[in-house]
């Protein structure tokens, strides 16, 4: 009986797909990468997940876990050679619980973020982690990225929100490690090894994740500066006058801006776009929202008398709020749209950022005339999204052309101030090389000593991170 027999004979004849029917799993969102694979395993239960690792293991066929598929890195994509078994978690997306006294709730991987939020709400809870694909991204996904996300600021990363994990192991063992407990020192935290890992240690396949009240008032704000450094001093104002009820403070360049309202029509801009820079800030309060309100014209009226906000505008109602946050979070579509850009997903110190962004945007213009940068992200915890794309005339290609010249700029820049070249999107194969240039070799070999104990076989998605 050949391997292809067998998963057939666990998961079922329509969820295992081949040739043109497995095509949509081999292609990354950016449409960078394609691979090829022997077969898209679709599985229903964990149960039957470990049965495909386990037939995998003793057939010697590399695995590849994959959720929505909306990495941004390659790290869901198979390689060319066309052995690999993806296995999609896409049905596994059921929530098997909710505890609002607790304040939790244990969903299975390929349970999509947006569902999760609508069922939180149900309750009258939140799940705070927000971003752009969060209506094809699923919860396994983001816990093997670790995303970030716009929310960051008041309540982490997916590592900060997870608080226990059910994982199959490169051997097909089942880990359950699902415990709603905020106290738990029986000895190492196992979760933390699966997350982030990018299913190269083992498949989540649920997680016991953590709930919020929802706020009694949310306020959104979208501002324009005349440069970054007073971005960062508006930040500063912000924790002063709000404190933990600054729940998001993105930043975004005028070019960042134009670009998504000239590709998406449906994006209205609430402020001229003469200003250099704009940010979008939002409070979320336990008290009221007249208490909302306060805190907001605390934190711009000192502001706006300084000149380090030029103008700003108040959303009035839920409509314009989310019409703000569909500005923000359509600026990566608008850019794949227009062909795309070379991406750069960096974490500095904020103190940094400002300095950063004027002496690296120089170096590079200096060195490519025809370079635009398109400069937006998560100021609030320091990620950028410093992305490098091409003045009117130059085709995009030209670009990526220059990728790996352009790449080395950033990231010596990056890790000289003291970052990090990966901040929410993982490493995957389009990062894998550079990380011996920037992670210290004793980190590295901790790493192997971890993916070699886990998984002997280097079975379990080869060729990302390491």
């Amino acid at each position: 009986m050949t391997l292809l027999d067998t998963l057939i004979g666990i998961a079922g004849r329509d969820n295992v797909l081949t040739g043109a029917d497995a095509a949509p799993y081999l292609t990354d969102w950016r449409k960078r990468y394609t691979g090829s694979a022997l077969a898209v395993v679709r599985s229903n239960s964990t149960d039957d997940l470990a049965r495909v690792v386990r037939a995998c293991v003793a057939a010697r066929t590399p695995m590849l876990p994959q959720g929505g598929n909306t990495g941004l890195v390659g790290g869901s994509t198979p390689d060319a050679g066309g052995r690999t078994v993806v296995i999609s978690l896409q049905r596994m997306n059921r929530i098997r619980a909710l505890d609002s006294f607790n304040g939790t709730v244990t969903v299975e991987a390929g349970c999509v973020l947006a569902r999760l939020h609508e069922v939180a709400r149900e309750h009258g809870r939140l799940f705070p982690l927000s971003l752009a694909a969060e209506g094809s991204a699923t919860i396994g996904g983001n816990l093997s990225t670790n995303a970030g996300g716009t929310q960051v600021l008041r309540y982490g990363n997916a590592r900060d929100l997870a608080l226990g994990l059910e994982v199959v192991l490169p051997s097909g063992e089942v880990w359950n490690g699902l415990r709603g407990l905020r106290k738990d020192n029986t000895g190492y935290d196992l979760k933390q090894l699966f997350i982030g890992a990018e299913g190269t240690l083992g498949v989540i396949t649920a997680a016991t994740l953590k709930l919020y009240p929802l706020p009694r008032a949310q306020m959104t704000a979208f501002a324009a500066l005349p440069s970054l450094d007073a971005a960062v001093r508006l930040l500063e104002i912000a924790k002063a006058c709000a404190g933990a009820g600054l729940t998001g403070f993105e930043v975004m360049s005028a070019a960042c801006i134009r670009r998504a309202v000239d590709e998406l029509p449906r994006l209205r801009m609430p402020l001229p776009t003469t200003a250099p820079w704009f940010v979008l800030l939002e409070l979320s309060d336990h008290e009221s929202e007249a208490h909302a309100t306060a805190l907001l014209e605390s934190t711009l009226s000192p502001a706006l008398d300084a000149q380090t906000v030029l103008d700003a505008v108040v959303a009035r109602s839920l409509a314009e709020a989310d019409g703000m946050w569909q500005l923000r979070e359509g600026i990566p579509e608008a850019h794949a749209k227009a062909g795309g850009n070379v991406k750069h997903d960096i974490a500095l110190p904020v103190s940094a950022i400002a300095e950063f962004v004027a002496t690296t945007d120089a170096v590079l213009v200096a060195r490519f005339p025809w370079i635009a940068p398109a400069v937006f992200g998560h100021l609030g915890d320091g990620n950028l999204h410093y992305n490098m794309g091409t003045k009117t005339g130059t085709p995009i290609a030209v670009a990526f052309e220059h990728e790996a010249e352009i790449n080395r700029i950033v990231l010596d820049a990056v890790h000289a101030r003291g970052g990090s070249i990966s901040a929410e999107h993982g490493v995957g194969q389009l990062k894998r090389d550079s990380l011996p240039r920037y992670k210290p070799a004793i980190e590295l070999e901790l790493m192997g000593a971890i993916k070699r104990t886990l998984d002997p076989l280097g079975l379990m998605n080869p060729g990302k991170v390491l």
